[in-house]
């Protein structure tokens, strides 16, 4: 893969250890997966590591993969995108950010 664009999402819940939220958000992000300018998605909470390095404060991490970054601009403006940030953005207290192109 060329000048494939990773980017990977951090959420905080408001209310943090509620199972009902958090089934809410991987729900949400599973409708969300959908996005046809995805090409790879993952659907993550914290590993049970612990090292100094890591931070593993978030609920759930969601990984996307795109072709370039092109499709991610695309991905920003998708109806299902803005369909899940109206259902689900109640549920969280932060979101970071990450993202990455080809080295």
């Amino acid at each position: 893969m060329n000048n494939i664009f990773v980017h990977h999402v951090y959420f905080w819940l408001k209310h943090s250890g509620n199972i009902a939220d958090y089934s809410q958000l991987v729900a949400g992000l599973k409708k969300l997966s959908k996005a046809t300018t995805i090409k790879q998605f993952h659907i993550g909470r914290p590993a049970n590591t612990n090292r100094d390095v890591i931070d593993s404060s978030y609920a759930v991490s969601w990984m996307l993969i795109f072709e370039n970054e092109a499709d991610q601009a695309i991905y920003q403006t998708d109806p299902i995108h803005l369909k899940f940030i109206e259902e689900c953005s109640h549920l969280w207290s932060k979101v970071v950010v990450y993202d990455a192109v080809d080295a």
